[in-house]
Protein backbone atom coordinates (compact mmCIF):
# COMPACT_ATOMS: atom_id res chain seq x y z
CA UNK A 1 0.00 0.00 0.00
CA UNK A 2 1.22 3.59 -1.21
CA UNK A 3 2.48 5.48 2.06
CA UNK A 4 0.18 8.91 3.04
CA UNK A 5 3.26 10.65 3.09
CA UNK A 6 3.65 10.56 -0.77
CA UNK A 7 -0.47 10.22 -1.48
CA UNK A 8 -0.93 13.56 -3.31
CA UNK A 9 -3.64 15.66 -2.55
CA UNK A 10 -6.46 15.15 -4.53
CA UNK A 11 -6.96 10.98 -5.48
CA UNK A 12 -10.63 11.09 -6.17
CA UNK A 13 -11.13 10.49 -10.33
CA UNK A 14 -13.93 12.39 -10.50
CA UNK A 15 -12.68 15.67 -9.24
CA UNK A 16 -9.23 14.79 -11.06
CA UNK A 17 -11.35 14.57 -13.97
CA UNK A 18 -12.50 18.24 -13.32
CA UNK A 19 -9.06 19.75 -12.51
CA UNK A 20 -8.24 18.51 -15.84
CA UNK A 21 -11.68 19.71 -18.12
CA UNK A 22 -10.59 23.25 -16.20
CA UNK A 23 -7.20 22.93 -17.43
CA UNK A 24 -8.20 22.42 -20.78
CA UNK A 25 -10.61 25.15 -21.16
CA UNK A 26 -8.37 27.87 -19.50
CA UNK A 27 -5.99 26.62 -22.09
CA UNK A 28 -8.43 26.76 -25.26
CA UNK A 29 -10.28 29.82 -23.83
CA UNK A 30 -6.86 31.98 -23.43
CA UNK A 31 -5.53 30.77 -26.74
CA UNK A 32 -8.73 31.62 -28.49
CA UNK A 33 -8.05 35.26 -27.44
CA UNK A 34 -6.71 37.74 -30.12
CA UNK A 35 -5.15 40.64 -28.56
CA UNK A 36 -3.01 41.34 -24.57
CA UNK A 37 -0.56 38.69 -23.37
CA UNK A 38 -2.00 35.42 -24.24
CA UNK A 39 -1.69 36.17 -28.18
CA UNK A 40 1.86 36.49 -27.24
CA UNK A 41 2.22 33.57 -24.99
CA UNK A 42 0.80 31.05 -27.27
CA UNK A 43 2.67 32.66 -30.43
CA UNK A 44 5.64 30.62 -28.24
CA UNK A 45 4.29 28.05 -26.72
CA UNK A 46 2.07 26.12 -28.84
CA UNK A 47 -1.53 25.03 -26.94
CA UNK A 48 -1.07 21.29 -27.12
CA UNK A 49 1.85 21.22 -24.90
CA UNK A 50 0.30 23.26 -22.57
CA UNK A 51 -2.56 20.96 -22.23
CA UNK A 52 0.14 18.46 -21.47
CA UNK A 53 2.39 20.80 -18.76
CA UNK A 54 -0.66 22.15 -16.62
CA UNK A 55 -1.04 18.28 -15.88
CA UNK A 56 2.16 17.81 -15.28
CA UNK A 57 3.16 20.95 -12.84
CA UNK A 58 0.01 19.71 -11.17
CA UNK A 59 1.57 16.25 -10.26
CA UNK A 60 4.90 17.68 -9.93
CA UNK A 61 2.99 20.05 -6.96
CA UNK A 62 1.64 17.15 -5.43
CA UNK A 63 -1.70 17.88 -6.21
CA UNK A 64 -2.84 15.27 -8.26
CA UNK A 65 -0.93 11.97 -9.38
CA UNK A 66 -0.77 9.42 -12.20
CA UNK A 67 -0.37 6.47 -9.53
CA UNK A 68 -3.52 6.94 -7.41
CA UNK A 69 -5.71 7.37 -10.79
CA UNK A 70 -7.07 5.40 -13.76
CA UNK A 71 -7.78 8.36 -15.81
CA UNK A 72 -5.04 7.44 -18.26
CA UNK A 73 -5.81 3.96 -18.37
CA UNK A 74 -9.71 5.15 -19.29
CA UNK A 75 -8.92 7.87 -22.06
CA UNK A 76 -6.54 5.11 -23.49
CA UNK A 77 -8.77 2.57 -23.90
CA UNK A 78 -11.76 4.06 -24.31
CA UNK A 79 -11.12 7.56 -25.74
CA UNK A 80 -8.15 6.08 -28.05
CA UNK A 81 -10.01 3.86 -29.78
CA UNK A 82 -12.96 5.94 -29.94
CA UNK A 83 -10.70 9.01 -31.58
CA UNK A 84 -9.25 6.40 -33.83
CA UNK A 85 -12.42 5.61 -35.29
CA UNK A 86 -14.09 9.45 -35.90
CA UNK A 87 -10.68 10.31 -37.40
CA UNK A 88 -10.19 7.81 -40.13
CA UNK A 89 -13.99 8.36 -40.61
CA UNK A 90 -12.85 10.84 -43.60
CA UNK A 91 -9.48 9.13 -44.30
CA UNK A 92 -8.06 9.06 -48.13
CA UNK A 93 -5.95 6.14 -48.73
CA UNK A 94 -4.67 6.81 -51.68
CA UNK A 95 -3.65 10.10 -50.34
CA UNK A 96 -1.61 8.85 -48.01
CA UNK A 97 -0.21 6.39 -49.90
CA UNK A 98 0.93 9.21 -52.35
CA UNK A 99 3.02 10.79 -48.66
CA UNK A 100 5.47 8.33 -50.25
CA UNK A 101 8.26 7.15 -48.34
CA UNK A 102 10.03 9.45 -46.21
CA UNK A 103 7.57 8.44 -43.30
CA UNK A 104 9.07 4.93 -43.11
CA UNK A 105 12.27 6.17 -43.10
CA UNK A 106 12.10 8.56 -40.61
CA UNK A 107 10.21 6.07 -38.40
CA UNK A 108 13.06 3.24 -38.76
CA UNK A 109 16.01 6.15 -38.52
CA UNK A 110 14.27 6.80 -35.40
CA UNK A 111 14.46 2.89 -34.75
CA UNK A 112 17.90 2.68 -35.52
CA UNK A 113 18.63 6.25 -33.20
CA UNK A 114 17.37 4.16 -30.05
CA UNK A 115 19.22 0.89 -31.17
CA UNK A 116 22.71 2.62 -31.27
CA UNK A 117 21.56 5.21 -28.65
CA UNK A 118 21.28 3.02 -25.36
CA UNK A 119 25.04 1.23 -26.23
CA UNK A 120 26.33 4.82 -26.98
CA UNK A 121 24.67 6.57 -23.81
CA UNK A 122 26.51 3.61 -21.56
CA UNK A 123 29.75 4.51 -23.19
CA UNK A 124 29.58 8.43 -22.54
CA UNK A 125 28.34 8.17 -19.13
CA UNK A 126 30.82 5.35 -18.04
CA UNK A 127 33.42 7.88 -18.57
CA UNK A 128 32.06 10.20 -15.54
CA UNK A 129 30.36 8.04 -13.54
CA UNK A 130 31.31 4.23 -14.12
CA UNK A 131 29.60 2.71 -11.29
CA UNK A 132 26.07 4.37 -13.02
CA UNK A 133 26.54 1.84 -15.89
CA UNK A 134 27.93 -1.29 -13.66
CA UNK A 135 26.12 -3.88 -11.92
CA UNK A 136 26.41 -7.72 -11.83
CA UNK A 137 24.00 -10.58 -13.01
CA UNK A 138 20.39 -9.54 -12.94
CA UNK A 139 21.54 -6.13 -11.51
CA UNK A 140 23.65 -5.14 -14.50
CA UNK A 141 21.87 -1.48 -15.17
CA UNK A 142 22.59 -2.85 -19.49
CA UNK A 143 19.80 -5.36 -18.10
CA UNK A 144 17.01 -2.72 -16.79
CA UNK A 145 17.96 -0.70 -19.98
CA UNK A 146 16.97 -3.13 -22.22
CA UNK A 147 13.61 -3.03 -21.13
CA UNK A 148 13.41 0.99 -21.80
CA UNK A 149 14.72 -0.37 -25.46
CA UNK A 150 11.76 -2.25 -25.81
CA UNK A 151 9.45 0.45 -24.74
CA UNK A 152 10.85 3.38 -26.69
CA UNK A 153 10.86 1.03 -29.80
CA UNK A 154 7.68 -0.92 -29.73
CA UNK A 155 5.77 -0.28 -26.68
CA UNK A 156 4.73 -1.64 -23.32
CA UNK A 157 4.48 -5.71 -24.79
CA UNK A 158 7.99 -5.07 -26.32
CA UNK A 159 8.85 -3.88 -22.57
CA UNK A 160 7.68 -6.58 -20.80
CA UNK A 161 9.34 -9.28 -23.23
CA UNK A 162 12.76 -7.12 -22.22
CA UNK A 163 12.20 -7.40 -18.40
CA UNK A 164 11.34 -11.72 -19.22
CA UNK A 165 14.24 -12.19 -21.56
CA UNK A 166 16.77 -10.55 -19.71
CA UNK A 167 15.44 -10.86 -15.92
CA UNK A 168 16.26 -7.60 -14.27
CA UNK A 169 15.94 -7.31 -10.80
CA UNK A 170 12.39 -6.29 -10.22
CA UNK A 171 13.15 -4.31 -7.18
CA UNK A 172 15.33 -1.48 -8.99
CA UNK A 173 13.18 -2.12 -11.91
CA UNK A 174 11.08 0.98 -10.69
CA UNK A 175 14.14 3.18 -11.90
CA UNK A 176 14.20 1.76 -15.14
CA UNK A 177 9.97 2.74 -15.72
CA UNK A 178 10.95 6.64 -14.20
CA UNK A 179 13.39 6.78 -16.80
CA UNK A 180 11.43 5.56 -19.47
CA UNK A 181 8.50 7.99 -18.30
CA UNK A 182 10.79 11.02 -16.96
CA UNK A 183 12.56 11.05 -20.61
CA UNK A 184 9.83 9.91 -22.71
CA UNK A 185 7.27 12.57 -21.95
CA UNK A 186 10.33 15.65 -21.77
CA UNK A 187 10.94 14.39 -25.40
CA UNK A 188 7.52 14.72 -26.19
CA UNK A 189 7.09 18.09 -24.94
CA UNK A 190 9.51 19.20 -27.12
CA UNK A 191 8.47 17.56 -30.26
CA UNK A 192 4.87 19.51 -29.56
CA UNK A 193 6.86 22.42 -29.03
CA UNK A 194 8.68 22.47 -32.58
CA UNK A 195 4.84 22.14 -34.37
CA UNK A 196 4.50 25.34 -33.44
CA UNK A 197 7.23 25.99 -35.43
CA UNK A 198 6.72 23.83 -38.20
CA UNK A 199 6.68 26.48 -40.88
CA UNK A 200 10.16 27.41 -39.79
CA UNK A 201 11.14 23.93 -39.68
CA UNK A 202 10.85 22.51 -42.83
CA UNK A 203 12.12 25.93 -44.51
CA UNK A 204 15.60 24.98 -42.54
CA UNK A 205 14.77 21.52 -43.77
CA UNK A 206 14.62 22.31 -47.26
CA UNK A 207 11.61 20.17 -46.95
CA UNK A 208 8.92 19.20 -49.61
CA UNK A 209 6.15 19.28 -48.06
CA UNK A 210 3.81 19.69 -50.74
CA UNK A 211 2.29 15.69 -50.53
CA UNK A 212 1.14 16.42 -46.77
CA UNK A 213 -0.72 20.06 -47.90
CA UNK A 214 -2.19 17.99 -50.57
CA UNK A 215 -3.74 15.70 -48.17
CA UNK A 216 -4.56 18.66 -46.33
CA UNK A 217 -6.69 20.30 -48.65
CA UNK A 218 -8.18 17.36 -49.83
CA UNK A 219 -9.72 16.39 -46.95
CA UNK A 220 -11.01 19.86 -46.06
CA UNK A 221 -12.23 20.46 -49.31
CA UNK A 222 -14.31 17.79 -48.56
CA UNK A 223 -15.23 18.83 -45.39
CA UNK A 224 -16.22 22.33 -46.32
CA UNK A 225 -18.61 20.35 -48.98
CA UNK A 226 -20.48 18.21 -46.91
CA UNK A 227 -20.32 20.50 -43.48
CA UNK A 228 -23.16 21.17 -41.80
CA UNK A 229 -25.02 22.16 -38.55
CA UNK A 230 -25.09 18.79 -36.71
CA UNK A 231 -28.04 18.08 -34.81
CA UNK A 232 -28.26 16.28 -31.56
CA UNK A 233 -29.35 12.77 -33.81
CA UNK A 234 -26.07 13.08 -35.45
CA UNK A 235 -23.71 13.48 -32.20
CA UNK A 236 -25.77 10.14 -30.91
CA UNK A 237 -24.59 8.31 -34.18
CA UNK A 238 -21.25 9.06 -34.26
CA UNK A 239 -21.02 8.60 -30.38
CA UNK A 240 -22.78 4.94 -31.29
CA UNK A 241 -20.32 4.36 -34.25
CA UNK A 242 -17.42 5.45 -32.56
CA UNK A 243 -17.97 3.36 -29.13
CA UNK A 244 -19.80 0.32 -30.75
CA UNK A 245 -16.36 0.20 -32.60
CA UNK A 246 -14.68 0.52 -29.56
CA UNK A 247 -16.33 -2.16 -27.83
CA UNK A 248 -15.89 -4.56 -30.53
CA UNK A 249 -12.03 -3.70 -31.03
CA UNK A 250 -11.82 -4.70 -27.14
CA UNK A 251 -14.09 -8.05 -27.37
CA UNK A 252 -12.08 -9.40 -30.11
CA UNK A 253 -8.94 -7.59 -29.19
CA UNK A 254 -9.25 -9.63 -25.94
CA UNK A 255 -10.28 -13.01 -27.64
CA UNK A 256 -7.66 -12.86 -30.43
CA UNK A 257 -4.70 -12.20 -27.51
CA UNK A 258 -6.03 -15.16 -25.21
CA UNK A 259 -6.20 -17.29 -28.65
CA UNK A 260 -2.83 -16.49 -29.96
CA UNK A 261 -1.92 -16.79 -26.04
CA UNK A 262 -2.91 -19.95 -25.74
CA UNK A 263 -2.43 -21.99 -29.02
CA UNK A 264 0.93 -20.32 -30.20
CA UNK A 265 3.53 -20.83 -28.44
CA UNK A 266 6.17 -18.08 -30.17
CA UNK A 267 3.34 -15.55 -29.02
CA UNK A 268 2.52 -17.01 -25.35
CA UNK A 269 7.07 -16.65 -24.73
CA UNK A 270 7.44 -13.81 -24.03
CA UNK A 271 11.13 -14.01 -25.18
CA UNK A 272 9.64 -14.52 -28.76
CA UNK A 273 9.81 -11.75 -31.52
CA UNK A 274 6.10 -12.33 -31.88
CA UNK A 275 5.01 -11.66 -28.40
CA UNK A 276 3.50 -8.62 -29.05
CA UNK A 277 0.93 -10.35 -30.99
CA UNK A 278 -0.24 -11.16 -27.55
CA UNK A 279 -1.10 -7.76 -26.19
CA UNK A 280 -4.79 -7.28 -25.79
CA UNK A 281 -3.65 -2.96 -26.56
CA UNK A 282 -2.11 -3.87 -30.12
CA UNK A 283 -5.20 -5.39 -31.44
CA UNK A 284 -7.31 -2.74 -29.88
CA UNK A 285 -5.72 0.03 -31.64
CA UNK A 286 -5.33 -2.40 -35.03
CA UNK A 287 -9.21 -3.54 -34.86
CA UNK A 288 -10.28 0.25 -34.05
CA UNK A 289 -8.26 2.08 -36.85
CA UNK A 290 -9.28 -0.47 -39.05
CA UNK A 291 -13.26 -0.13 -38.15
CA UNK A 292 -12.45 3.57 -38.99
CA UNK A 293 -10.64 2.70 -42.39
CA UNK A 294 -14.19 0.18 -43.36
CA UNK A 295 -16.34 2.73 -42.71
CA UNK A 296 -14.67 5.54 -44.77
CA UNK A 297 -16.04 3.40 -47.53
CA UNK A 298 -19.75 4.12 -46.44
CA UNK A 299 -21.92 6.66 -46.03
CA UNK A 300 -20.54 7.14 -42.18
CA UNK A 301 -17.56 8.84 -44.16
CA UNK A 302 -19.79 12.09 -44.10
CA UNK A 303 -20.45 12.72 -40.70
CA UNK A 304 -16.99 14.60 -40.72
CA UNK A 305 -19.24 17.14 -42.27
CA UNK A 306 -20.89 17.05 -38.53
CA UNK A 307 -17.82 17.34 -36.61
CA UNK A 308 -16.65 13.77 -36.42
CA UNK A 309 -13.00 14.59 -36.34
CA UNK A 310 -13.50 17.40 -33.97
CA UNK A 311 -15.24 15.50 -31.48
CA UNK A 312 -12.39 12.98 -31.78
CA UNK A 313 -10.13 15.85 -31.27
CA UNK A 314 -12.14 16.35 -27.64
CA UNK A 315 -10.60 12.46 -26.54
CA UNK A 316 -7.36 13.16 -28.08
CA UNK A 317 -6.82 16.20 -25.96
CA UNK A 318 -8.11 14.52 -22.88
CA UNK A 319 -5.73 11.67 -23.58
CA UNK A 320 -3.20 14.09 -23.98
CA UNK A 321 -3.87 15.86 -20.14
CA UNK A 322 -3.85 12.28 -18.69
CA UNK A 323 -0.43 11.55 -20.45
CA UNK A 324 0.89 15.03 -18.65
CA UNK A 325 -0.27 13.56 -15.37
CA UNK A 326 2.30 10.73 -15.73
CA UNK A 327 5.32 13.88 -15.68
CA UNK A 328 6.47 14.56 -12.25
CA UNK A 329 9.22 16.97 -12.69
CA UNK A 330 10.27 16.72 -8.81
CA UNK A 331 11.62 12.94 -10.12
CA UNK A 332 14.30 14.00 -12.59
CA UNK A 333 16.95 14.50 -10.14
CA UNK A 334 15.91 11.38 -8.06
CA UNK A 335 18.81 9.20 -9.90
CA UNK A 336 20.52 11.99 -11.97
CA UNK A 337 22.80 9.75 -13.40
CA UNK A 338 20.30 6.97 -14.66
CA UNK A 339 18.45 10.47 -16.04
CA UNK A 340 21.74 11.36 -17.44
CA UNK A 341 21.54 8.26 -19.40
CA UNK A 342 18.25 8.47 -20.76
CA UNK A 343 18.89 12.27 -21.89
CA UNK A 344 21.75 11.28 -23.64
CA UNK A 345 20.63 8.13 -25.68
CA UNK A 346 17.07 9.92 -26.13
CA UNK A 347 19.66 12.97 -27.39
CA UNK A 348 21.09 10.57 -30.08
CA UNK A 349 17.68 9.62 -31.17
CA UNK A 350 16.90 13.23 -32.19
CA UNK A 351 20.09 14.04 -33.51
CA UNK A 352 19.94 11.30 -35.86
CA UNK A 353 16.40 11.99 -37.08
CA UNK A 354 17.24 15.76 -37.69
CA UNK A 355 20.23 14.55 -39.58
CA UNK A 356 18.48 12.42 -41.85
CA UNK A 357 15.57 14.88 -42.68
CA UNK A 358 18.11 17.20 -43.66
CA UNK A 359 19.98 14.80 -45.85
CA UNK A 360 16.29 13.36 -47.21
CA UNK A 361 14.78 17.37 -46.70
CA UNK A 362 11.59 15.27 -44.89
CA UNK A 363 9.18 17.93 -43.37
CA UNK A 364 8.99 17.90 -39.64
CA UNK A 365 5.82 16.41 -39.70
CA UNK A 366 7.32 12.86 -40.55
CA UNK A 367 10.49 13.48 -37.88
CA UNK A 368 7.63 14.14 -35.31
CA UNK A 369 5.57 11.57 -35.86
CA UNK A 370 8.34 9.15 -36.57
CA UNK A 371 10.31 9.27 -33.34
CA UNK A 372 7.00 9.09 -31.58
CA UNK A 373 5.73 6.39 -32.85
CA UNK A 374 9.20 4.73 -31.59
CA UNK A 375 9.44 6.44 -28.42
CA UNK A 376 5.66 7.39 -27.33
CA UNK A 377 4.21 4.19 -29.44
CA UNK A 378 0.32 4.26 -29.77
CA UNK A 379 -0.83 6.24 -27.15
CA UNK A 380 1.34 9.16 -28.23
CA UNK A 381 2.00 9.06 -32.31
CA UNK A 382 -1.58 9.86 -33.21
CA UNK A 383 -1.81 13.22 -30.30
CA UNK A 384 1.30 14.29 -32.67
CA UNK A 385 -0.14 14.04 -36.20
CA UNK A 386 -3.63 15.12 -35.07
CA UNK A 387 -1.80 18.18 -33.98
CA UNK A 388 -0.49 18.65 -37.94
CA UNK A 389 -3.84 18.12 -39.02
CA UNK A 390 -6.60 15.40 -38.21
CA UNK A 391 -6.31 14.09 -41.56
CA UNK A 392 -3.00 13.16 -40.57
CA UNK A 393 -3.73 10.92 -37.68
CA UNK A 394 -3.72 7.40 -38.94
CA UNK A 395 -0.04 8.11 -40.56
CA UNK A 396 0.99 8.24 -36.71
CA UNK A 397 -1.16 4.86 -36.44
CA UNK A 398 0.55 2.83 -38.65
CA UNK A 399 3.59 4.11 -37.70
CA UNK A 400 3.17 2.94 -33.88
CA UNK A 401 1.48 -0.39 -35.16
CA UNK A 402 4.84 -1.10 -36.84
CA UNK A 403 7.32 -0.25 -33.92
CA UNK A 404 5.38 -3.45 -31.98
CA UNK A 405 6.61 -5.26 -34.99
CA UNK A 406 10.36 -4.49 -35.16
CA UNK A 407 9.95 -3.50 -31.34
CA UNK A 408 11.53 -7.06 -29.43
CA UNK A 409 14.01 -7.71 -32.61
CA UNK A 410 15.09 -3.88 -32.22
CA UNK A 411 15.52 -4.29 -28.82
CA UNK A 412 17.27 -7.82 -28.41
CA UNK A 413 19.95 -6.16 -31.01
CA UNK A 414 20.07 -2.81 -28.75
CA UNK A 415 20.76 -4.91 -25.21
CA UNK A 416 23.37 -6.95 -26.57
CA UNK A 417 25.37 -3.83 -28.04
CA UNK A 418 25.01 -2.37 -24.44
CA UNK A 419 26.10 -5.61 -22.60
CA UNK A 420 29.21 -5.15 -25.03
CA UNK A 421 29.48 -1.29 -24.14
CA UNK A 422 28.92 -2.10 -20.38
CA UNK A 423 32.37 -4.49 -20.23
CA UNK A 424 34.56 -2.26 -22.55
Amino acid sequence: MDNPVNQPLIVNDTVVFGLLALALGFIFYTSSLKTGFWTKFYSIVPAVLMCYLLPALMASAGLISDDTSNLYFMASRYLLPAALVLMTLSIDLKAISNLGSKALIMFLTGSFGIIIGGPIAILLVSFISPETVGGNDFDAVWRGLATIAGSWIGGGANQAAMLEIFKYNPEKYGGMVLIDIVVANIWMAIILLGVGKTKRIDKWLKADNSAIETLKVKVTQFTEKITRVPTLQDYMIMLCLAFSAVGLSHFLGDYISEYLNLNFEAVSDKKSFLSFLGSGFFWMVVLATCAGIAMSFTKAKNYEGAGASKIGGVFIYILVATIGMKMDLGKVLENPGLIAIGFVWISIHALLLILVAKLIKAPYFFLAVGSQANVGGAASAPVVAAEFHPSLTSVGVLLAVLGYVVGTAGALFCAYLMEVASSL
